[in-house]
């Protein structure tokens, strides 16, 4: 499995290896996504997103892009994240509520597993809530996780076609962001696309239309008016523990930092532990 950002052991979930297991809960605790200055997004987030955090668009070279929550301007940094733990907005982003858990594509790409992280905090808790009956069958714990997976991976499916729209139209072209502070050099954000405001304009009557009728129009809309939140984000910066970092991009890219077969697999059915 390609690496996923803040997961660090995740194995395919299975109802023997993990019948006994338990999981517990965090209460609010966000650290385990501290490291990281960017979390994929689906589209369907972007209303709620968009009042906190920049949205741009990013991907490996060859790669299509895939929408990004701006979190931090540093790298290995996530401005949202409090001394204690707390998360330190009003929105979550999906990818970060659905954490331990997550899908992965079979060989064969024609279902899905599910996995989970070993290395997640509250993974094994004495105390916490059991993924498996000692019949085997699924907990209402597990029950809710799957359910959410299920939601979420056709959420992204949709953000897809969406990116794919924004390509077939030539709307998405690189982008650099600034962000400044009073009486000090500004910090430049790069690796990164949005959408291009002119040619958005330019579009004749029929293709701004379909977008409007499709929805896609209040999506692109929404990621717009996020762009505005690099000054949320200067707000949030402190002073770098050793000193000014140099001009850094945006860490992590494409869906789920390029796992996208990985994490994000086509809808094909149900998520199934092994």
């Amino acid at each position: 499995m390609a690496t996923l950002l803040f997961y660090e052991r995740p194995v395919p979930l299975n109802a023997d290896i993990h019948r006994q297991t338990r999981l517990g809960r965090l209460n609010n605790d966000f650290r385990f996504c501290q490291a990281t200055n960017s979390i994929p997004l689906a589209a369907v987030e972007f209303f709620d997103a968009a009042r906190e955090f920049p949205i741009a668009f990013t991907g490996r070279e060859g790669e299509a892009p895939f929408p990004i929550a701006i979190v931090g301007v540093r790298q290995n940094e996530n401005l949202l994240i409090e001394p204690d733990g707390r998360w330190g907005g009003r929105y979550v982003p999906a990818f970060v509520r659905r954490y331990p858990f997550v899908l992965a594509e079979k060989e064969n790409a024609e279902d899905f597993n599910v996995y989970i992280d070993e290395g997640y905090a509250g993974y094994g808790a004495q105390d916490g809530e059991r993924l498996f009956t000692d019949e085997g069958e699924r907990t209402p714990l597990l029950t809710q996780a799957l359910d959410f997976l299920s939601v979420y991976q056709g959420e992204i499916r949709r953000t897809r076609l969406f990116v794919e729209k924004l390509q077939a139209l030539d709307l998405l072209v690189p982008r650099v962001l600034e962000v400044t502070r009073a009486g000090q050099s500004p910090m430049v954000l790069q690796g990164f696309s949005v959408v291009d405001e002119q040619k958005l304009q330019s579009l004749d009557d029929a293709k701004l239309l379909d977008l409007a009728r499709t929805g896609l129009l209040a999506w692109i809309h929404a990621h717009l008016m996020s762009l505005a939140n690099v000054a949320v984000l200067a707000d949030r910066l402190g002073a770098p523990a050793g000193g000014e970092p140099a001009e850094g991009s945006v860490a992590g890219s494409g869906a789920a930092d390029g796992a996208a077969k990985a994490d994000m697999p086509k809808p094909r059915g149900k998520p199934k532990p092994e």
